[in-house]
């Protein structure tokens, strides 16, 4: 049996095809694509959409051989070649004024040396002109209508946030190049966008007629991103290779792919899909292991989590509109628009009623990253450690079943919260993300008969009961624990149990965390 080779890192279609990289087929989607002229399209970063403009851009030039054997090469499509103009912002630094403005000279010129004309000047003001020129000049020279593709379009305007010059003048050069496409619609079969954040009130699309979305589009839901059926079709001998490894049934193995790097949906009745980059790195070196931290998140996300006072564990479950989900407003409080265009929340449910989209972390994969991300947030500004805290030692004292260890700990973290962040819900968010990084079994607002536990953390041979207090005292947790109840659910449980209460004074002469902790 052949080995797989994995395209770990490579987006272009032409080298997986002929180097013999695996590939899953994507290409039926190609007829359905060209009904539409303009097109954009919303997906995570390291989802597949380089890699679907590269296939679109080996369609377009006509390199059929390139499809032999995929499920386009067998369908009723047009192979004569069109001029294809390839933007990628993938690459690029873009914090100064002159970033975006070098990267899109660069790009034009080489599309100038292509169509044979003259390279002009790399100012600001020249390059909308500058590909006006390339897009009539590459028609009239081939005969054929251009075919436009933009990866990563919002790559020069996210983390921005606070460099407002910066963006808006990025934004203006942005609206201004693809301005053109409508003057020069005549001279355009196809256009293809995409990126992971659509922007509102920044009007960068105004100028395209009938640009149609097909981010939430229930007939491309799978476009980018792997069904099960794709995985397991294409990858079986790479998950028996992993099985083996880890010693387990190839059933076993599966299904831990599938907690970890499954569970995202697009559209109300889209398939759950994998992330392609994850299985990849899982399936190449024969470890299951959290990779998102790789993908490139916008800082600032996590900044407004934080600087909004949002509770990490209220994330989940939140209802939206299919316009609040698809538009990003600079400045914004609000940052769950964001996170499930960036991937950190998929689609759970749609209610056709209230026509709202309820949203949850996809995977654990995401969920432990998510929290890994925000966590050192929280501590940022802190000038007294350079490691506030330490996961293997949280890791270890739940496992082992030392809360004073754990809240030893915990109390020597919080001295090195910023004084701005010290604030009421502050310091369960800090806890709860240090349980769900440390992987265990975090619950909030745990229902008991009398009222809801702040927090509950569950091990094979602990469980932990936390209820946190502000600027009052331990002992009055710790009586809210009894007095409710929230530990009788566990009364037959044959772990330990440990209720801790805890309260966080942030006065300044007894400023600092203090507990009690009994056994139930």
């Amino acid at each position: 049996m052949t080995e797989l080779r994995y395209p770990i890192g490579v987006q272009t279609f032409s080298e997986i095809i002929e180097d013999g990289m695996t590939y899953v087929d994507k290409t039926h989607f190609i007829p359905l694509l060209i009904k539409s002229k303009y097109i954009f399209l919303s997906r995570p970063r390291r989802f597949g959409k380089s890699l679907l403009l590269s296939t679109l851009e080996a369609y377009f030039e006509g390199k059929r051989h390139l499809f032999r054997g995929l499920a386009l090469d067998s369908m009723d499509v047009d192979w004569d070649p069109s001029p294809v103009l390839h933007f990628d912002f993938n690459s690029g630094v873009y914090e100064t004024a002159v970033g975006l403005v070098a990267r899109l000279s660069m790009t034009l010129e080489t599309m100038e040396m292509k169509y044979g004309l003259p390279t002009a000047s790399d100012t600001r003001e020249l390059i909308p002109l500058r590909f006006e020129r390339i897009i009539k000049q590459a028609a009239e020279m081939t005969g054929r209508k251009v075919v436009i593709l933009v990866d990563e379009y919002d790559k020069p305007l996210l983390g921005l946030e606070k460099n407002r010059e910066v963006f808006e003048d990025n934004q203006r050069l942005l609206k201004s190049l693809f301005g053109n496409l409508k003057s020069m619609d005549r001279y355009i079969r196809f256009a293809f966008l995409t990126g992971v954040a659509r922007f509102s009130k920044v009007s960068i699309f105004s100028d395209i007629n009938h640009l149609k979305d097909i981010s939430l589009d229930d007939q491309f839901s799978d476009i980018c991103g792997w069904t099960e059926e794709e995985l397991v079709g294409t990858f079986r001998q790479g998950i028996e290779k992993l099985a083996l490894r880890r010693k387990e049934e190839y059933a076993t193995t599966l299904s831990v792919l599938r907690d970890y790097y499954d569970g995202y949906r697009f559209t109300s009745e889209g398939s759950r899909l994998y992330n392609p980059f994850s299985v990849l790195r899982a399936l190449d070196s024969l470890s299951i292991e959290p990779y998102w931290f790789e993908s490139a998140t916008p800082s600032f996300l996590f900044r407004m989590i934080v600087d909004n006072a949002i509770d990490p564990a209220d994330i989940n479950g939140h209802l939206f509109s299919k316009r609040e989900l698809m538009q990003v407003r600079i400045g914004a409080r609000n940052p769950i628009p964001l996170m499930f265009q960036t991937g950190y929340l998929t689609i759970d449910s749609y209610d056709e009623e209230l026509d709202g989209y309820t949203l949850r972390f996809p995977n654990r994969e995401v969920e432990v990253a998510f929290s890994e991300d925000l966590l050192p947030v929280y501590f940022e500004q802190s000038t007294t450690s350079d490691e506030p805290f330490n996961i293997v030692g949280f890791r270890k004292d739940l496992a082992e079943g030392d809360p004073v260890s754990f809240m030893k700990r915990l109390a020597t973290a919080f001295k090195d919260l910023p004084v701005e962040d010290q604030r009421e819900g502050t310091y369960r968010a800090v806890t709860y993300l240090l349980c769900k990084v440390c992987g265990m079994d975090t619950r909030t607002e745990t229902h008991s008969y009398k009222g809801r536990s702040d927090m509950e953390v569950l091990t094979r041979r602990y469980v932990y009961l936390f209820e946190f207090k502000y600027n009052k005292s331990a002992r009055e947790a710790m009586e809210q624990i009894h007095s409710r109840d929230y530990a009788g659910r566990y009364a037959l449980d044959a772990r330990t149990v440990f209720l801790i209460g805890v309260n966080y004074c942030d006065k300044k002469e007894n400023r600092g965390l203090t507990y009690e902790i009994q056994t139930l």
